[in-house]
């Protein structure tokens, strides 16, 4: 997989960039960066002409459940980034296990891996990625694919791809750094959940090896799902079980 480092991108001091050809994955390039020891804010990123794909190596100084904000961060960061560049009529959400909506239709996803996957440990490394459609699958014959879009279809189609890698990663980078800061975790979780998709409705989760059905409550202190069943049972779905496992 072939990659050089990048000069085309401004990013933040405390991030470096590495480009992709268009056809490369950049969120098994970052694990594979990350697991051979690069510095941890790496941005590995591909653009082709109908996606935006990107990822970010992260070092957690904390173990995996808290770690795992940086999850919602790099989804605050997009939607953020969006909302600055993106015209005032386009919407943007968040569902809670990484996917992202314009104008209520799926628009692409993030997905994280971690060195370790047990919660209570701190990882060697912690990788983000999203990957963002610009068209929708039927470009030519959306109606085959009603709930899926493009972001180029939905208002965006003066938006330049580059520029919304550059203020996503600065976005994302003010929500990472505030996670450090007295104050900065409580406001991630204000400014997330005012962006989560479908929050006070019934919902449809995976969780531990069965399907939980439910009204979306809300989310707690580490940003896991509060999800109540039908019996009035209330579950937690924590974060660290949306992480890729191989």
């Amino acid at each position: 997989m072939s990659g050089s480092s990048d000069h085309s991108l401004d990013l933040p001091p405390l991030l470096s960039g590495l480009e992709l050809d268009s056809h490369a994955d950049p969120f098994l390039k970052a694990r594979a960066e990350a697991a051979i020891g690069c510095d941890a804010g790496l941005v590995v990123h591909a653009l082709s002409p109908d996606r935006v794909r990107a990822a970010i190596v992260l070092a957690p100084e904390t173990p995996l459940e808290q770690a795992m904000a940086a999850l919602p961060a790099c989804g605050t960061g997009l939607q953020n980034a969006l909302g600055a560049l993106a015209p005032p009529e386009v919407a943007v959400h968040l569902s809670w296990d990484g996917g992202i909506r314009v104008n209520g239709a799926r628009c692409g996803s993030f997905q994280a891996c971690a060195a370790q996957t047990d919660p209570a440990e701190t990882p060697d490394w912690l990788v983000v990625g999203f990957d963002l459609p610009l068209l929708p699958p039927y470009v030519d014959d959306p109606g085959q694919t009603p709930d899926q879009t493009g972001l180029f279809v939905e208002g965006c189609a003066d938006l330049d791809p580059p520029r919304l890698l550059e203020s996503w990663a600065r976005h994302t980078l003010h929500w990472l750094t505030g996670l450090e800061q007295s104050g900065g975790r409580a406001a991630l979780h204000r400014e997330w959940r005012g962006l989560l998709w479908q929050m006070g409705e019934t919902v449809t989760q995976p969780h531990a090896g069965t399907t939980l059905t439910g009204k979306f409550m809300g989310v707690d202190e580490d940003f896991g799902m509060l999800l109540r069943d039908d019996a009035g049972t209330t579950h937690l779905l924590p974060l660290s079980a949306l992480l890729q496992r191989s």
